[in-house]
């Protein structure tokens, strides 16, 4: 069975006001893959992932010209068009942000709230996608004995992964992670380095990395940006050097 793509972005750009932040990008995602999206500060890496749910949508003087699509439950939709209510785009894209933010609530309600404010209400259909999404987030041996804890007692690392956790319980079928591993430490990082590659089996990832050597564990392909546009990487690495400048050449 040949790839199938899950999101297509045709002649995208982007401003802020009259700030120009994306240039007429053209770029397929093939589903069931993780593309790492690189690129030295400012170059527009959070905006472009906020594309495929909105995210800038209350933004003052934002706009976006172009076309994108995105292929949920077989049918094609764009995030853009209104086709999908914004609350159900959000729950088929989901997004996991650099820093840990579950709600200063138990385990278990930081995982029903998402459910709940999707009108499910039935105790046995939240305690069964509970289990089921802590179990994808490697989380679920770990947290079982405390749910009715507060999830501001967590570690770092099974913050993230619950916020993971919570963005799974609405069974997305793309998830968008802005550096999810920045504020971890190595072995924190590890996991969640090993959650997303297997999560891709279920879900489209896209990631945005600051970690050449993080990318090169996870990536099915990399994208850069640079000065708004996309550099396609898959012919070399072309990778950031320490003070966040790219440099060419294969290591």
């Amino acid at each position: 069975m040949q790839p199938k793509d899950k999101i297509i972005v045709e002649g995208v750009s982007f401003f802020y006001g009259r700030n120009r932040v994306l240039n007429d990008i053209t770029v397929n995602f093939t589903e069931h893959t993780i593309t790492a999206i690189m690129g030295a500060s400012g170059q527009g890496k959070s905006t472009f992932l906020g594309l495929f749910n909105r995210l800038w949508d209350d933004v003052a003087d934002a706009r976006m010209e172009g076309k994108i699509l995105i292929r949920l439950a077989d049918k094609w939709v764009s995030p853009m068009s209104g086709d999908l209510p914004l609350p159900l785009l959000r729950r088929k894209v989901g997004m996991i942000f650099q820093e840990p933010n579950p709600l200063p609530m138990s385990i278990a309600r930081n995982m029903a709230f998402p459910l709940k404010l999707a009108g499910i209400r039935d105790k046995s259909i939240i305690e069964a996608r509970m289990h089921q999404a802590l179990e994808q987030a490697f989380l679920w041996e770990e947290v079982k004995d405390r749910l009715e804890k507060s999830a501001l007692d967590l570690s770092g690392g099974q913050k993230q992964r619950l916020c993971v956790a919570r963005a799974l319980v609405l069974e997305p079928e793309v998830l968008l992670c802005d550096e999810p591993t920045s504020s971890l430490d190595a072995k924190a990082s590890g996991v969640i380095e090993e959650l997303l590659v297997h999560l891709k089996s279920q879900c489209t990832i896209l990631a945005v990395s600051h970690k050449p050597e993080q990318v090169r564990r996870i990536a099915d392909r990399i994208l850069a940006l640079q000065e708004g546009g996309i550099l396609p990487m898959e012919a070399g690495y072309k990778l950031m050097d320490k003070n966040n400048n790219f440099k060419t050449g294969r290591d």
